[in-house]
Order: structure tokens, then sequence, then C-alpha cells
């Protein structure tokens, strides 16, 4: 199968709002009319309702995995590789800008673990460790993101050599993320970004 349409597949994939679909399942209120308006699973907790927020973590993970997935079993065996890294690219882009709602759609935290579960379990472990170590000594998960976000390309360089593709793709992936939590940048220079824990907590990684 081509690797356009194979990539545009990753991008509807993508388009798939768990946010909104799990809470219309528990007749919540849309996640993009209240809280940060992000269509993630930390506004979705925001509800108090911690099997949809749940729901919502696990579903944007797997949409991010499955996109992946299939890219390497639909491919021709020659161009799997390149096949995955752009599905890795448009599922994310397909989460962040997703064409079945309005291209509204979250910040790709949990797509991006998906993904990186997908190309290569180490990464994925070891960006999944970031997470952890940084949100545990600094409690900011938008920090967390972000260093957890800067390592996955370092590593895939230490995994493969600097042309190939799943590290391209991760850079880019790195630099969509970090355009989307440009919000919560500047409030980390601002020293107002809430901390994991606090009232009100809440920037929104999905």
């Amino acid at each position: 199968m081509s690797t356009i349409i194979i990539a545009l597949l990753a991008y509807l994939i993508g388009s798939v709002s768990f946010a909104v679909i799990v809470s219309r399942a528990f007749a919540l209120p849309d996640p993009r009319s209240y809280g940060s308006g992000n269509p993630g699973a930390t506004n979705v907790l925001r509800t108090g309702k911690k099997p949809a927020a749940a729901l919502t973590l696990i579903g944007d993970s797997v949409k991010g995995w499955f996109a992946v997935f299939l890219a390497q079993h639909l491919a021709d065996p020659g161009v799997a590789e390149m096949s995955m890294a752009l599905s890795a690219v448009a599922v994310t882009i397909g989460h962040m800008y997703p064409v079945f709602f309005r291209f509204q759609g979250g910040k790709g935290v949990s797509t991006v673990l998906g993904v990186l579960i997908a190309l290569n379990i180490y990464l994925a472990a070891g960006a999944a460790a970031t997470w952890i170590i940084i949100a545990f000594f600094f409690r900011i998960s938008s920090l967390a993101s972000l260093v957890a976000a800067l390592f996955a390309p370092f590593a895939a360089l230490l995994l493969y050599d600097a042309g190939h593709p799943y590290l391209w793709s991760l850079v880019v992936v790195a630099v969509l993320l970090y355009w989307r939590h440009k919000t919560n940048i500047q409030k980390l220079i601002a020293g107002k970004e809430s901390r994991i824990g606090s009232r009100g907590t809440g920037s929104p990684e999905n």
C-alpha cells in the first residue's frame, strides 16, 4: 500500500478524539467546553470521573500504537520503516488537529507514548522513565512531558544512525509537542504552571 495512503489513514486514526467520545458515553460535558478546553485525559479528570479519564488516556495511547502498527503491516517491506515514521507524525497531527472534531485536539503526549511503544519499546520505556523522574522531583506534568519529548530523539540517535526515519519523525513530533505546549512553556517561565496534586492542576497533556 502507498506510504501516503498509510499516512493519511494514520491521520484519520489520530483524529478519533477519545476525550470527546468517552465524555459522551459517560454523559459528561464536552471537554472542549470547560477547564483548559483541551480534549485530553487531564481535562476529563476535572469532572471527577476517573474511569472516563483513564479510558481517554488508554484510548489515545492505543490509537498512537495502532496507527504505527498498521503501517508496519500494510507497507511494502522496503519502505516499512519510512511508513511507520510518517504514520507516527501523521497520527500525532491527527490527535492535535482532528478532522472529525473541528480540528480542536489535544496536546499529544498520550498518543506519542503509544507511537513510541510501536516504534521501539526501549524508546517508550526511556521516555516514560524520564517523565516519571521529572514529575517526581518537580511535580509539574508539563515540564515532565517537555523533557521526555526532548529525550526521545536523543535516545533514537543512540539506537539508530543519524539518517534513520525514526529519528527524524521523533524530531518532528517533539517540535509539534513543544508548539502545542507553548502556553505551558510561558507559564513555566513565569513560574505560574500548576503542580501535580495542587488544586486546579492541569497542564492538559493529552
